[in-house]
């Protein structure tokens, strides 16, 4: 997916909401919003957002010399994620088709993502899960994502935020374990899932978890390790979590499920649907046998 003119403003804004959360120097703050403006003249539209997310987060890092801007954000949502999993699992086991109810809670663990809104009440991540579970859905989405599972050998389930990744444990769960690998970020990047998040919510512990070797918002395979791309090439189902893997991977020939909450007016106008809405879909650009 190319970057559209009206992602322009929302770098800007992603820009300064870092800047200030590290730093109370306006100094920094200007340093920061105007070299995004420059990075923005120079910006080659072709490119998908995460590319522009990736030299702004890196930008960032160095102006205020945090290498993880958002290390204790991520570690209370980890946290608050982690208190809701009991009762979450709950609703998994008594739902009518567990497989179901653990997308639609995959996709309500979605919003955690500090890219789009720096700031997430825990109010507003209760009513979404009670949302998701109850909304419409489109039941042969998942029945398309229950037999490519089923016909599937190797799974490779791209994680996206540090919390939400609590809610993709919920998913797996319900899924053939010894078929999937789990793939976070392979350094910090906003608040997206690193290894670190991973084993804090015991993850490792049922899955194998690799990292992508990269540190964009999403995944751009020139940028990730050699060992990611081989374990991507060899899979025969990608399960992509959030709105950056499907900017960087929508336009690929391959067999990918994007799994996510619609958050952001120029993804809602690509996949064709409304703002809010719950997304489980194969690649638009699969060429299905």
């Amino acid at each position: 997916m190319k970057t559209y003119l009206d992602c322009i403003s929302c770098f800007v804004r992603q820009g300064l909401d870092s800047a200030r959360l590290v730093s109370d120097d306006e100094q920094i703050h200007e340093q920061v919003v105007r070299q995004v403006l420059r990075l923005a003249v120079n910006l080659d539209i072709s490119q998908t957002p995460p590319a522009m997310g990736q030299q702004i987060h890196r930008l960032i890092r160095e102006l205020t010399g945090n290498e993880d801007p958002y290390r204790q954000m991520k570690q209370r949502f980890n946290r608050l994620a982690t208190d809701m999993c009991d009762e979450l699992e709950d609703r998994v086991a008594m739902a009518e088709d567990p497989l179901e109810a653990a997308v639609r809670l995959a996709i309500a663990g979605n919003i955690i993502d500090l890219g789009v809104k720096t700031s997430i009440a825990e109010s507003a991540i209760e009513e979404v899960v009670r949302n998701c579970l109850t909304a419409e859905f489109d039941g042969q989405q998942v029945e398309a994502f229950r037999d490519s599972v089923d016909q599937a050998e190797k799974i490779l389930y791209l994680a996206d935020n540090a919390g939400e990744i609590v809610f993709d444990r919920l998913l797996i769960e319900q899924l053939p374990r010894e078929k999937i690998t789990v793939a976070v970020r392979g350094n910090p990047v906003i608040n997206d899932a690193t290894m670190d998040d991973a084993k804090f919510i015991g993850l490792t512990d049922i899955v194998e978890v690799i990292d992508n070797g990269s540190d964009a918002p999403g995944t751009i395979l020139e940028t990730c390790s050699q060992s990611f791309r081989d374990r991507f090439e060899d899979a025969d189902l990608v399960i992509a979590k959030g709105q950056g893997n499907y900017e960087t991977l929508s336009d690929l020939d391959k067999n990918i499920f994007f799994v996510l909450k619609a958050k952001c007016p120029v993804i809602a106008e690509h996949i064709g649907c409304e703002i809010g809405d719950m997304i489980l879909c194969r690649n638009p650009s699969v060429k299905v046998n």
